[in-house]
């Protein structure tokens, strides 16, 4: 098998991967809404950096653009209404 990360001594990568097939799927679906909820706070960070002045809701419609694509953002949200 090839190494999933060229950081982790294979030993330990074999470990993480047994553990990930031996999880329950409770676990797992746990796991994956953790991993969402961190890739959400990375993406609200950088827009809250490239965006300073943006509102709350700019920035929670800014980030279901990068979530959904703007076409459908725009039929669920509306336009950006921009940060002053």
């Amino acid at each position: 098998m090839s190494a999933l990360s060229s950081d982790t001594h294979p030993k330990m990568e074999a470990l993480q991967i047994r553990l990930w097939r031996q999880a329950s799927p409770t676990r797992k679906m746990h796991m994956l809404a953790q991993l969402n909820a961190s890739a959400r706070m990375l993406a609200l960070a950088g827009l809250r950096s490239q965006y300073p002045q943006a509102s709350e809701a700019e920035l929670r419609r800014r980030l279901a653009s990068l979530i959904l694509g703007e076409e459908l953002t725009s039929k669920v949200y509306g336009e950006i209404l921009h940060a002053k």
